[in-house]
């Protein structure tokens, strides 16, 4: 590679690293109303980045939640223009006894940074604005045209950003979409993410009487909320992971045959997988699926948590008046978020035992979506990550939900580039986050290489 670009990065790589640093002190965690001024002042600290580096507009977009930040340079004529996406606010960092290291305070340790929002986004968003950095310095221009969008609420649903997509704003007109939130499959492997499940996150509420009532007392005759949820839930599942609900599975679209023979030929292990990464017991899921069938292209529910009731230290003997659960499901293409909360109210409803008024709410959702291969941008990418990795790119899909590419593609027709870093056991949610410092390095070199690609 001898780009004038990659040769400043790689002159200002420390200096980069530090930057990320700064970045990951700052403890933005949307979800903690206590964190909202963190959140601002990341975001204050992307625009002061954007526009020392030569990117114009540089401003925040207020939202009803956390601030947007947003900067473009549109001066390559007859080029295409790349809407760049990232997020810079992180989840909490509980349980904090478990961190090896203080979760803001960055530390590097055996090729690793361990932060909170290491990988999970800040770094990956920092690997972008470095790739841009380097072009602009180096050149003075960019190859193409580019819009930069980041959120401060992608942790908790995105609904500012999902609100300023819907209302197709002239500053998102572009091309493709790149996001830099996804990960290699292997270390060392250059990897695409072509395919992402959507999801609903709900909450089921139960109600049984109208306050907390003695046990002793009432025991017998009051209707107890959680032995209610837990007979719901229970019936949400078969033994063997089946999910109950009618007609849940009408529109799962099973993965072309050539897409499932490539991924036979990854280098997976699945009992270093459940071993590993994993650290249970042994699998479960629908028998008949392969691991990656099953984590990549079938629906899921899952139970998150039971909010309510007595769980101090000692004994209670209460029954609760209102019990919760949190519960989500992961859909694949053909799927949608309304028509399948649809069927999981209708449900649950269904299905309550009596003595009990039960509500479920819809708290956020997103699109499942898989992105053509053969898509020029795709292939662009995959060549710049040839060049910068030495092996051949692979195409993969991913288990997890990115809400606002299904929103580029509905509401500004945008293809996305999914070009991540990040390492399967990074802990992104866990404590003890981590990015691979020479991921961190070869990411920037392979943004570099790709803008320049689809410029060419």
């Amino acid at each position: 590679m001898s780009s004038t670009a990659a040769e400043y990065a790689r002159r200002n790589q420390s200096r980069f690293l530090e930057e990320l640093k700064a970045l990951l002190r700052i403890p933005s965690i949307s979800t903690l109303p206590e964190h909202q001024a963190d959140c601002r002042k990341a975001a204050e600290w992307l625009v002061a980045r954007l526009q020392r580096m030569g990117m114009e507009h540089a401003r925040l977009v207020e939202t009803e939640g956390h601030p947007l930040v947003y900067a473009d340079w549109l001066h390559a004529a007859g080029k295409p223009t790349a809407l760049m996406y990232g997020h810079y606010d992180v989840q909490p960092a509980d349980p904090l006894e478990e961190w090896v290291s203080p979760p803001f305070e960055p530390e590097e340790r055996n090729g690793n940074i361990y932060a909170r929002g290491a990988v999970d986004d800040k770094g990956q968003v920092c690997a972008q604005l470095s790739a841009l950095e380097s072009l602009m310095a180096a050149t003075g221009a960019l190859p193409i045209n580019v819009r930069v969008l980041l959120e401060g609420e992608e942790e908790v649903g995105g609904e500012g950003i999902a609100q300023f997509v819907a209302s197709k704003p002239a500053e998102l007109k572009a091309d493709f979409a790149l996001v830099s939130d996804t990960e290699l499959f292997a270390p060392g492997l250059p990897t695409l993410c072509v395919g992402l499940r959507g999801m609903i996150y709900t909450e089921i509420d139960v109600r049984g009487a109208k306050n907390d009532l003695h046990s002793g007392q009432y025991g017998g005759a009051a209707p107890n909320p959680f032995v209610a949820l837990a007979q719901v839930i229970a019936r949400l599942k078969d033994e063997n992971g089946h999910i109950l609900i009618r007609h849940f599975y009408d529109d799962v679209e099973a993965p072309k045959e050539e897409e499932m023979a490539a991924w036979r030929t990854l280098p997976f292990d699945e009992e270093e997988y459940r071993k590993v990464e994993v650290g249970s017991p042994e699998l479960v899921g629908e028998p008949g699926y392969s691991v990656l069938e099953r984590t990549w292209a079938r629906p899921t529910l899952d139970v998150h948590g039971m909010p309510g009731g007595f769980t101090g230290a000692g004994a209670k003997t209460v029954i609760p008046a209102r019990a919760q659960a949190k519960v989500s499901m992961r859909l694949v293409p053909k799927m949608t978020p309304a028509k399948t909360f649809a069927q999981f109210k209708s449900y649950v409803l269904e299905i309550a035992p009596p003595g009990v008024d039960v509500e479920v709410r819809l708290i956020h959702s997103g699109d499942a979506c898989v992105v053509p291969v053969d898509n020029p941008y795709i292939q662009a990418a995959t060549r710049a990550l040839h060049e910068v990795w030495g092996k051949e790119t692979v195409f993969i899909r991913t288990g997890g939900s990115i809400p606002i590419v299904g929103d580029f593609a509905r509401h500004l027709g945008l293809p996305s580039v999914m070009m991540g870093f990040g390492l399967p056991d990074d802990n992104l949610h866990a404590p003890n986050e981590k990015f691979n410092l020479e991921n961190f390095r070869l990411g920037i070199q392979s943004l570099i290489r790709f803008l320049e690609e689809a410029g060419s």
